[in-house]
């Protein structure tokens, strides 16, 4: 039996704001689940801190809820050990570039079999305007009256150059092609990364729906756009100052769960008896002293 919208959802009341773009990432995220005829059961939606961070109380999923900067290190204990669950993080770029930056580049260079979606507004909007990671130079906050004097972390260059197998970029507001990249990748085998430009409508002004709506560029629409080629794909986005939507690179190679030696055999730990009589518990205890 095919599984519907109204199952992936939950009574919960949003806290965001009306009119965030977070709003159209959850609606993505729960049609690409839907799409792909997903159990419930079988899904787990690892969320960090923030705003984005409440997503995974509005999926009717396992949710898991962890502190700042660690959505990604958590969500690679729970595919490992459940390898049969699909595994979305989801976090912002406060969340994702700022304290959770190293788990970020480790995550892509192990490329565990999990998919990423960053929340990306360019500020930091549950602690009400400060300056984010992701803010472009001049952007004036809370806490840069005069002006951001930081360069920005552009996610797509690093995921680019870090070697991620899975790079995409959406917007919130065009909901039917940013949850068909969550479902291409979902499907990908290996680590993916969905950036989701979600603006803030409280307390970001300059990037708002207008300024993406006039400036983007759809890879998606260029029938020359070549997306298995990684020079080209990251001199687009250079090219475009990242101001890019759709597919733009994925390459298909073996998954930190394909090259583990036997890591494919052995029983997934969540199916394992762990239970531990005071015999093996003192054999265990023996082999580390």
């Amino acid at each position: 039996m095919a599984t519907t919208l109204a199952e992936f959802k939950t009574a919960e009341k949003s806290w965001w704001c009306p009119g965030c773009g977070d709003f159209g990432v959850l609606a993505a995220m729960q049609r690409a689940l839907v799409e792909m005829d997903l159990n419930p059961e079988m899904v787990t939606i690892v969320a960090g801190i923030g705003c984005s961070g409440r997503i995974g109380n509005y999926i009717n999923s396992y949710n898991f809820h962890t502190v700042h900067g660690r959505t990604l290190p958590t969500a690679m204990g729970v595919k490992l050990a459940n390898r049969d669950l699909t595994v979305l993080a989801a976090g912002g770029d406060g969340d994702g570039l700022a304290i959770g930056m190293s788990h970020f580049m480790h995550m892509m260079r192990r490329n565990i079999d999990i998919t990423y979606v960053l929340m990306d507004n360019h500020i930091y909007g549950l602690t009400k305007g400060q300056v984010s990671p992701a803010s472009d130079p001049g952007f004036v906050t809370k806490s840069t009256p005069a002006g951001n004097i930081e360069h920005p972390v552009r996610p797509l260059e690093l995921a680019l150059a870090a070697g991620a197998g899975f790079v995409a970029q959406g917007f919130s507001s065009n909901l039917q092609q940013l949850a068909e990249l969550i479902k291409q990748a979902v499907q990908h085998r290996g680590f993916s990364f969905v950036n989701a430009i979600s603006p803030c409508v409280t307390f970001n002004k300059v990037n708002t729906y207008d300024f993406y709506k006039e400036g983007l560029t759809n890879v998606d629409e260029d029938p020359n756009y070549d997306a298995t080629d990684r020079s080209r794909a990251f001199a687009k986005v250079v090219e475009t100052e990242s101001m890019i939507t759709g597919l733009i690179y994925r390459e298909e190679r073996p998954s930190y769960e394909d090259l583990a030696a036997g890591f494919m055999k052995a029983p997934p730990v969540a199916n394992q008896d762990l239970n531990l009589s005071p015999e093996k518990f003192e054999r265990l205890l023996a082999k580390f002293r």
